[in-house]
């Protein structure tokens, strides 16, 4: 006569093994789960290392060009874990949101196909919100002794704003560090600040350099025209060092450009590959010091990842 137990005990070695099967098959599954983050990983921080060293080949670029206008510029560095790109621009050859006149900034926004009357509006917009947000004295309060008793006047909270002024955000009056503060206007749609993008800055002057402007952004000045455009990019290139026969091509649009004699801020466009083909990209800003500890000081850094191709 069989043992019954023999059953419940061969049930048990079967529950076992497949137990242990599918705790084997987890702890591939999470190996090969975790080596692939490390391989991610890895790559990200060779690309970083390659970003880097495309900044400091922009940075050298630039003081290598000594007084010569920063032209946009294009440099590859390859290194033995993979190569990096970098496009090398000048701030300022771009519009600035926080400087320039009303007039410049409504050409920006047509520029980009904003109906008119819209652009006008939210350049007016712009310019208002760069005024100090300082509050003005009430004119029904007149001015009083400090040590003179107010029986008469009933107590005002001390934020209340006048009923002739309305009332700003908290961050108006501040200066932008981003030129996609601009949503924080009212009206202002995202897609006009993505295409705005290219030609804007807020590193730059109230005018536009002419000797580093692209021809988008000399377009994008009232009063240009092609025809005009193109015959000063000609020029520009056989003869870039007469600034004001230069601004004189472009017509009434010259009172907009000048040559900022400060410090050069640069952008950089930066594009990095390792061995397996991952990429990753950054945005940067600098600034070039000349005489100073340090040949560049990074004020902005956005990172663009982007993964395998």
């Amino acid at each position: 006569m069989s043992d019954p137990r023999r059953g419940f005990v061969l049930v048990a070695v079967l529950w076992l093994i497949t137990l242990l099967s599918a705790l084997a098959m987890a702890a591939s599954m999470t190996f090969r789960g975790f080596a692939a983050v490390v391989a991610v990983d890895w790559d990200r921080t060779q690309a970083q290392v390659l970003l880097a060293a495309g900044l400091e080949a922009a940075a050298h670029s630039v003081e290598a060009l000594g007084g010569t206008p920063l032209d946009q510029l294009d440099i590859s560095v390859a290194l033995r874990t993979g190569s990096v790109r970098a496009r090398i621009s000048d701030e300022g050859g771009r519009i600035d949101i926080g400087k320039a006149p009303v007039e410049v900034l409504a050409a920006l926004f047509r520029s980009i196909g904003v109906a008119a009357k819209q652009a006008d509006d939210i350049a007016r917009s712009v310019a208002e919100w760069r005024k100090p947000n300082t509050a003005a004295p009430s004119p029904a309060a007149p001015a009083r002794a400090a040590d003179a008793p107010s029986p008469a006047a009933p107590a005002k909270a001390a934020d209340t704003p006048s009923p002739a002024a309305p009332a700003k955000a908290a961050d108006a009056g501040q200066p932008f560090t981003d030129i996609h503060q601009l949503l924080l206007i009212p009206g202002t749609a995202p897609e006009w600040v993505t295409a705005i993008a290219p030609l804007a800055t807020v590193y730059g002057s109230e005018t536009v350099n002419p000797l580093t402007a692209s021809a988008q952004v000399l377009a994008a000045l009232p009063g240009t025209d092609a025809a005009r455009i193109k015959a000063f990019m000609q020029m520009r290139h056989r003869a870039p060092a007469d600034t004001q026969q230069l601004a004189a091509m472009l017509g009434t649009a010259q009172s907009y450009l000048g040559v900022n004699p400060g410090p050069v801020v640069a952008r950089v466009d930066l594009t990095a590959r390792v061995g397996d083909g991952f990429t990753e990209g950054a945005q940067a800003v600098a600034v070039l010091m000349q005489g100073d500890s340090e040949p560049y000081r990074v004020l902005v850094w956005n990172a663009l990842v982007r993964g395998m191709p």
